[in-house]
């Protein structure tokens, strides 16, 4: 006899890092539901991303363009899902755009924070403490939880899984040797804005010192960061590999899991180093570590806690970054030196 499932749709985030962080509301449902059948409405372009979470029965795909109403195509897919009778939609963004979907597609239980006044679009509207739960991802695993228990049931973690197959065919397309050289994964891009970056010349500093131990380095990033990286790589050393703007996300996962070590601003890269057990250093600037950490026991995370900071705004309103200014490179490679080069993982 086929069991009865019970069918929830989450509504994704639009950031990398936040839908990492997301996994572990996944985890922490399918540990309070039995027979869960979930379902992730993501932007498109996070889908591969989505597809390494196990927890994740069915991704769906959205059109919308970051920013855009794009009614038609929500009414479009509200349709397509009103046949799939969700019981339940946990809707993560607060934008008002983000809950018409499942409102739309006749779900009964519409799980969110009010947001943007969504009145009735979101029907059963959780309050949170921030000085309880400020972190983002116990206040995603707490609109999984129900209203009666808002306490995380346990610690979730955020798993990626990786593919080791295709590893060898990366490596390969990418022209990366498979040495025994330790790999440094720098990310010096955060798409935010400036003032998550540390400055590039300090990036580059490291990168220099570790090639003078034996270490190799990879620069990593998207298309937009890709004019950092040129500054890194423009240094003209054997061993500096830049692939920004040149690997697929769900590469970037296993290229990841591949680093013996990774060095990072706040960014996407930085939680997906993260979700897939990397020894990772975690630079923050205008944001707090104590709002969205790196969530793994094997990161370190460096920063100044100034009295300015965090500021959380794309520039510094000062003008001057001494969050980021004021870290030195030493404190950096000062914890590399505690690692134990085992080359390639």
């Amino acid at each position: 006899m086929k069991l009865h499932q019970y069918k929830v749709l989450v509504v994704g985030p639009s950031w990398i890092g936040d839908m990492v962080m997301a996994q572990c509301l996944f985890q922490s449902l399918h540990q309070q539901i039995n027979n869960l059948h979930l379902s992730v409405l993501a932007p498109e372009w996070s889908i591969p991303l989505v597809k390494r979470m196990p927890e994740v029965n069915t991704a769906i795909p959205t059109p919308f363009k970051h920013g855009r109403f794009s009614i038609r195509d929500r009414l479009e897919i509200a349709r397509q899902l009103r046949s799939e009778n969700f019981n339940r939609a946990i809707v993560l963004p607060r934008s008002l755009k983000s809950a018409i979907v499942p409102f739309l597609a006749n779900i009964p239980t519409r799980t969110g924070f009010l947001g943007e006044k969504r009145y009735g679009l979101i029907n059963d509207v959780r309050k949170i403490d921030k000085k309880e739960l400020p972190r983002t991802v116990d206040q995603f695993v707490h609109l999984g939880s129900s209203a009666q228990t808002p306490s995380s049931l346990k610690k979730f973690r955020p798993a990626l899984q990786t593919k080791s197959g295709e590893k060898n065919k990366i490596f390969d397309r990418l022209g990366l040797p498979l040495s025994d050289k330790p790999a440094l994964a720098i990310c010096p891009g955060a798409a935010f804005g400036p003032a998550k970056r540390w400055p590039i010349e300090k990036f580059a500093e490291v990168a220099r010192l570790q090639l003078e131990k034996g270490w190799q380095i990879w620069l990593m990033g998207s298309n937009e960061d890709s004019t950092l990286t040129k500054e890194i790589s423009d240094l003209e050393l054997n061993d500096i590999y830049d692939l920004a703007g040149r690997t697929k996300l769900e590469e970037a996962v296993d290229l990841l899991s591949s680093a013996s070590y990774v060095v990072s601003n706040d960014s996407g890269l930085m939680h997906v180093a993260a979700a897939v057990d990397t020894p990772i250093i975690a630079i923050y600037g205008s944001t707090s570590p104590r709002i969205n950490p790196p969530l793994s026991s094997q990161a370190t995370v460096l920063w100044k806690n100034l009295s300015c900071s965090p500021c959380n705004q794309r520039a510094c309103p000062l003008v001057h970054t001494d969050c980021l200014q004021k870290l030195d490179v030493n404190c950096v490679t000062d914890v590399l030196s505690t690692y134990k080069p085992s080359s390639l993982r």
